[in-house]
Order: C-alpha cells, then sequence, then structure tokens
C-alpha cells in the first residue's frame, strides 16, 4: 500500500468516525429536549417512588454494601464509584448514554465494542482533572480513587442552607477558592474551560442528585456508599436531562469569580445598586 493510500484511508476512516460521533450528539441532544418537555409537562414520580418497584434501592432498600478490594477498580469519580456498589441516580437515558460515549472518545475507544476498567478513565486531563473538591493534586497523589477526606469535610462544613446543606453559591464559593489554592500549590496546574465546566457538573451531581444534603454526601463522597433508605432528590418523571442538569452547572460555573474576571463582584455590584 502506498503512502498517498494509508493516508487518504486514515483521512476518510477519521471523518467517518467524527461523522458518526457528531451525529449521535445530535440525536441525543434530540432527544434529550423531548425528555425535558416531557419533564415539565408530566407530573414528577412520587418522592418515594423513584426507584421501581422490584429494583435495587426502592423503598430505600440498597444492596449490601461491599467495600472495594485490592483488585477492584475504582477512579476519581464518586458517583461511578458508588453505582461499583449500587444502583441509580435518576439521570435520563442520553446522560447515560452522553457519559461513557464522552469516556470512550478520551479514551480512544469505541463507545459500541471497546470496554475500560474505572481506573482507565483516570488519565490526567481527562475526566479527572486538577482543583477537585474531594481529590489532592494528581502531582502529589497520583492515585486518584484515593479520597482527601480533608477536602470533603472542608467541603461540607461550606453549607449554608438548611441545617447545613450545601446550596449552589457555596458550592461556586468552595471551587473558586479550591482553583485559587491549587494554582497556587501545584507547579503543574491546569484547568481548561472543559474541565471547569466538568468540575463544576460534579458539584451539581450533588445538588440534583443528593439535593445538597450533607449527611448523604459524606457517605457517598468518603465510601463511596449510598446510606440506606436514600433514595434520588430528583423525581423528574423521565429522569434528569442533560439540559436540565446543565442549568445547575452553568449557574455554579458562573458563580465562581475567577482571577481579573470580576463575575461575582459585579453581581454584587449590580444588586447593591
Amino acid at each position: 500500500m502506498t503512502f498517498a493510500t494509508t493516508a487518504l484511508a486514515r483521512i476518510v476512516g477519521g471523518a467517518v468516525s467524527s461523522g458518526q460521533s457528531l451525529l449521535l450528539i445530535l440525536g441525543l441532544l434530540i432527544w434529550d429536549l423531548g425528555l425535558t418537555l416531557l419533564n415539565l409537562l408530566l407530573p414528577a414520580l412520587p418522592p418515594n417512588g423513584v426507584v421501581p418497584a422490584g429494583k435495587a434501592g426502592a423503598g430505600g432498600l440498597w444492596p449490601t454494601y461491599i467495600p472495594p478490594s485490592t483488585e477492584d477498580s475504582r477512579c476519581s469519580c464518586p458517583a461511578l464509584n458508588a453505582m461499583a456498589n449500587h444502583d441509580t441516580y435518576n439521570f435520563a437515558p442520553t446522560f447515560c448514554i452522553f457519559v461513557p460515549h464522552t469516556m470512550a472518545e478520551i479514551l480512544d475507544r469505541s463507545y459500541w465494542t471497546d470496554r475500560f476498567d474505572l481506573s482507565d478513565i483516570d488519565v490526567h486531563n481527562g475526566i479527572e482533572h486538577d482543583a477537585s473538591l474531594t481529590r489532592e493534586e494528581a502531582y502529589f497523589e497520583p492515585d486518584q480513587s484515593k479520597v482527601s477526606v480533608k477536602l470533603v469535610e472542608e467541603m461540607l462544613r461550606s453549607g449554608t442552607g438548611p441545617q447545613g446543606d450545601l446550596t449552589i453559591a457555596d458550592l461556586s464559593r468552595v471551587s473558586e477558592r479550591r482553583r485559587a489554592e491549587a494554582k497556587r500549590t501545584n507547579p503543574q496546574f491546569s484547568l481548561s474551560f472543559s474541565h471547569k465546566m466538568f468540575g463544576s457538573s460534579n458539584s451539581s451531581t450533588m445538588l440534583t442528585t443528593f439535593g445538597g444534603k450533607v449527611a448523604d454526601l459524606r457517605s457517598w463522597l468518603v465510601h463511596g456508599r449510598i446510606p440506606e433508605g436514600w433514595q434520588p432528590k430528583t423525581n423528574a418523571r423521565m429522569g434528569v436531562s442533560i439540559l436540565q442538569f446543565n442549568a445547575t452547572v452553568f449557574q455554579v460555573e458562573l458563580g465562581i469569580n475567577e482571577p481579573n474576571d470580576g463575575t461575582r463582584k459585579n453581581a454584587r455590584t449590580a444588586k447593591r445598586v
């Protein structure tokens, strides 16, 4: 095979792969818009009826918690670690396709035919990123499956909601402080726009799925364990859609005042005026 033929085959293959990915994302977004509209039109599920009868977690009864052994694969994402022991968060199917598809692209694997372990997705600046609210910097702690109890407790103590629960403003403030600290102490610090948004997505899961409830979050974040009796705090009929989830993500991110940004300062000034 000549150089020209090889080059052409790779270009065509790359274009086809990119085209398929774009079509999938477009299809998901159209589907997601439909689910969002249904969530707005249909009655919500009863608070204690989010998990269907007969499924793990129905009535708050979860499978027996088994701590991971040294042979089990875990990662920097508390949600995925807990799902290795449990079952559901009530996210819409579009969200549940979009997330593993994104992970597959990060790892340069096929969403349709390949597999990966949880530890595989901890490649630095994949979904794992600097300025995490629950992990030390990868520069200092390469094993990102390890929880920083210190960081978790600092975050949980920051709640200003009812009974000390976390709010959108709390997580914006904690993220702002954590980014400044990471930038100051980590000589290899990096945080692109996409990773900032991913960090705010992590925060939004604590709000949409757990309602910011500190007692539930401590078990989930530190031990990867869903508390006995817990049920998802979001009871949207079709599950939380990508569009609905991102509404919270943007609120968290826009509340973070980056250096030379002045976003929060300007917002406060506008309020006083």
